[in-house]
């Protein structure tokens, strides 16, 4: 591992990749009150459904997981660094992934589901329905249980990090290899564009018309074949010095297959808007503009965060820190919010203002109440009072 060493000494953080990973969380939380106007199915809609809406989002969607799940990869490397081996590793993410998800599963995740099924017919009050039906096993007014909803993320970032302490732990001349031999390679020419993205292509096209569209930790095949290689390579860029240099070099050619990629992904949209269901080549088409436009919006964007964002600032340290707890509590906020909302007939900017302001409240305040109490900051995803100093900490990354 001597070429990760040497990543160390660039920087024990990475200020550029910090503010990368708050405003991409932040924009998540904009694109999903979004959602409550889209014509697209999410958990609830207002009577306003915008079709204006679905070119700037068709945008975002490549791009916006497949860089938290890069950036996440960065950070996991630092995290590695610093521990003993692989074992103690994955055992300090267990702890900072699975207790949040646990309690958001047993407090935050009840909300958006009686919200569900209450929508669907469920006659009973949010009490009944939390100490009594939530917890069953199996289909319930149209809603399958347990659900995650958007802490699917979670899970997901959980397991991508137990597959790579196995490879760290029982296959490291694997990532050796990568390091050695398959880095080196694609920092020659354009290869770091084109490789990747041409790979990440066949795999979606070739797992498209073999295994279901849908989400699920055990089937949600092509969207593993799409994340899990952007959080490797962001745990080996962290590591490879090398890289660096070469994405100053290619990112206008990444910001041009971005570009193409996302004009096949907006035409498709709004040709085939809601619920309609294109042709096969016309979805192969956009499955691989997604998918390539992902991988080289990633590419921009960290070269961006590199070369322009690379900085303190007073505020950079909180934000940060509140990062994961806001990603906890905003779904079920906005949620709850736009339910109660609802009934007031509000107008379509009224209604974006009340849920923006509401959700940015209750995230600010489960932040700020949260920290100054021990026992709840592990299970809003933060760390124990009295850490290291902040130069010698790991990026504070999901």
């Amino acid at each position: 591992m001597s070429e990760a060493n040497h990543g160390l000494a660039r920087g024990g953080r990475h200020y550029g990749l910090d503010w990368l990973r708050i405003a991409a969380f932040a924009l998540l939380i904009v694109y999903h009150i979004a959602m409550v106007f889209s014509p697209w199915p999410w958990v609830i809609h207002t009577d306003y459904k915008f079709s204006e809406l679905i070119a700037p989002m068709a945008l975002l969607t490549p791009w916006r997981l497949p860089l938290l799940f890069a950036v996440s990869g960065f950070a996991s490397w630092h995290l590695f660094a610093k521990s003993r081996d692989a074992r103690s590793f994955l055992h300090a993410r267990n702890l900072r992934l699975l207790i949040p998800l646990a309690f958001g599963m047993a407090v935050l995740i009840p909300v958006e589901m009686w919200v569900r099924v209450v929508e669907a017919g469920y006659p009973h009050g949010y009490l009944r329905f939390w100490t009594t039906d939530y917890w069953r096993v199996g289909a319930f007014w149209g809603r399958s249980f347990p659900s995650w909803e958007h802490l699917w993320f979670v899970v997901y970032l959980w397991a991508y990090t137990v597959v790579l302490a196995l490879i760290l732990w029982r296959g490291r001349y694997l990532y050796d290899l990568v390091v050695d031999r398959v880095v080196p390679w694609m920092a020659q020419g354009w290869r770091l564009v084109w490789v990747p993205a041409v790979l990440l292509v066949i795999a979606r096209l070739g797992l498209q018309f073999i295994v279901a569209d849908e989400q699920g930790l055990l089937r949600d095949w092509a969207g593993h074949a799409n994340y899990l290689p952007l959080f490797l390579f962001g745990f080996v860029l962290a590591g490879s010095p090398v890289l660096w240099p070469v994405l100053r070099r290619v990112w206008g050619g990444a910001l041009a297959l971005a570009a193409i990629s996302g004009v096949a992904v907006v035409l498709v949209e709004t040709s085939y808007p809601g619920n309609a269901v294109p042709p096969h080549w016309v979805m192969a088409v956009a499955r691989a503009g997604q998918v390539a436009m992902g991988w080289a919006m990633t590419l921009v964007l960290i070269q961006c965060a590199d070369r322009f964002w690379n900085r303190d600032h007073r505020w950079r340290k909180t934000a940060a820190e509140a990062v994961f707890p806001f990603y906890l509590v905003h779904q079920p906020a906005i949620v709850l919010i736009a339910w109660y909302t609802l009934p007031l007939r509000l107008s379509a900017g009224v209604q974006f203002l009340v849920l923006l302001g509401g959700t940015a409240l209750v995230c600010i305040a489960t932040y700020l109440i949260g920290r100054e109490i021990g026992w709840l900051r592990p299970l809003i995803g933060l760390g124990p009072r009295g850490a290291a100093p902040d130069k010698q900490r790991s990026p504070q990354i999901a």
